[in-house]
């Protein structure tokens, strides 16, 4: 492996060749051995170009999507100093905002594959065509979601299972933090196109310092430092909305730019009704919806059934929930690398190259589970003292750690693996493993060993370990079958 990392290329695989020959390492991590030989459609990177074309997209967005779950934790933890109440309601709007987000989620999954594809096709004209039509309908969706959100804010929260104690909190945040929506939705479809296009260095920016802008708005505000008011709950709520307009304007600032080769909104001034744009999207868009349904469904039900063990156990489900995200936050990074690496190499005709990059970012993501794993378990009790001090919470939790780790380890692969199939316009596939893993595996197994077997929290993240282990693998198999190669957009 030493001379592939060195830049040597890796040796095409001949009929005489040996396999057994071959070392262990070469066989899981040279470019050469990612791909089969009936794939093969010219020379392939050497090892030290492919992981350092990966990793040098992968980094970015890896510190952009860890940040932004460390701020997420950081904001639990601000808003844990008030008491488990008020993470109990801050934590119950989750699920009811990606309910709202889920239409907005499914374009952007359209809007990173057409860029990538138009990358790599070389028509940067097709690319921004694609951003100015998603930036509508994205900017669309934002004020109907905000209506909708202001009108049913109770209703919503108390559907998603709060409680008495805590659901007036809840929907006062709600309300806050859902009123900046259109701006949110719109920086998410500009950094989507961002991280299609291989710019992720400009979407990590823009989330960073949105994000540090809120961390900083919730110091001032849920604890009334200096000049400013102590709103508790609801100046979380303000801070996150205050985040929103932050990152939309250094988004769109991104995009205003006339530089040749670049994403533009006004190097090519039409912004007129493009089909072949439109029929991409709604094709990856469709199957994505039908997997964003299945999945928020999924999570929904999963979340009440936290919420209906009592405040303790939402409270520790939701700091739970932010040491988990970490994980996925590290696979998401490498998941958008992969998702553009692999849109681009299938724009070029080179769906060997695409194989070759999805195995490369598996594989890097695995290895990172393989050490959050190992922090998580060693500092567990450390990292649950973070959030709150209350006995309860860090027995519980110093319990359910255990499960997070182990299940480290499979959910860094699935998220990329499935980030790649989704790149490739293959979201159907994603869409009925997503049915079947979290709307039916991770429900039905976690209330069963949640309510009937008695292990309570425990059996629920027991659920969500089954269902991450099943997705990796029907995820897998399908990667390996090559057919998302023969995806048309």
């Amino acid at each position: 492996m030493l001379p592939y990392l060195l830049g040597e290329p890796a040796p095409l695989r001949g009929a005489g060749e040996n396999d057994m020959n071959v070392k262990l390492i070469d066989r899981l991590f040279a470019p050469r051995y990612l791909v089969r030989s009936d794939m093969l459609c010219g020379e392939l990177p050497s090892a030290r170009e492919a992981y350092g074309t990966a990793l040098r997209l992968a980094w970015p967005s890896a510190i952009e999507s860890v940040l932004i779950a460390l701020i997420a934790s950081i904001d639990t933890m601000m808003v844990g100093q008030i008491g488990t109440s008020a993470i109990s309601a801050v934590g119950i709007t989750t699920q009811p905002k990606f309910i709202l987000l889920a239409l907005v989620i499914t374009l952007n999954i359209g809007v990173t594959a057409i860029v990538a594809r138009r990358r790599g096709e070389g028509d940067i004209e097709g690319a921004n065509r694609c951003l100015k039509q998603a930036l509508v309908l994205s900017a669309s969706l934002g004020v109907a979601m905000t209506a909708i959100a202001l009108l049913f804010a109770e209703e919503l929260v108390l559907f998603a299972g709060a409680k008495a104690d805590y659901y007036q909190d809840a929907t006062a945040y709600f309300k806050l933090m859902m009123s900046t929506t259109a701006f949110n939705t719109c920086a998410m479809t500009l950094n989507a196109a961002q991280r299609g296009f291989g710019n992720t260095r400009t979407s990590m920016i823009t989330n960073v310092t949105a994000n540090l802008c809120n961390v900083l708005l919730n110091w001032l505000l849920i604890n009334g430092i200096w000049f400013f008011p102590r709103l508790g709950v609801r100046g979380a709520a303000i801070a996150t909305a205050a985040s929103s307009v932050v990152a939309f304007a250094i988004a769109l600032r991104s995009v205003l730019t006339h530089a040749p080769g670049r994403l533009s909104l006004i190097q090519e001034r039409s912004w007129r009704f493009d089909r072949r744009t439109v029929s991409g999207m709604v094709k990856v868009g469709s199957s994505a919806l039908v997997e964003q349904v299945f999945l928020r469904v999924g999570f929904f039900i999963y979340a009440l059934l936290a919420a209906n063990l009592g405040t303790v156990e939402f409270a520790t489900h939701q700091v739970c929930m932010s040491l988990i995200h970490i994980s996925f936050a590290f696979g998401d990074g490498f998941a958008v690398a992969s998702t553009s690496l692999v849109g681009r190499g299938l724009g070029e005709k080179r769906p060997d190259k695409s194989m070759m990059y999805g195995k490369v970012g598996q594989r890097c993501a695995l290895i990172m589970g393989l050490l959050l794993a190992l922090v998580f378990v060693l500092l567990r009790y450390q990292l649950l003292g973070l959030f709150t001090d209350e006995s309860a919470v860090l027995e519980l939790g110093g319990n359910i750690v255990f499960i997070i780790a182990a299940t480290c380890i499979v959910q860094t692969s699935q998220v990329v693996i499935s980030g790649c199939l989704r790149g490739a316009g293959d979201s159907k596939f994603v869409a009925v493993s997503s049915f079947i893993c979290v709307g039916v595996i991770r429900t039905a197994l976690s209330w069963f060993l949640c309510y009937p077997c008695a292990l309570g929290l425990v059996g629920m993240w027991l659920g969500l370990f089954s269902d991450q282990l099943l997705r990796l693998v029907l995820n897998f198999v399908r990667f390996r079958s090559a057919k998302w190669t023969k995806v048309e957009l």
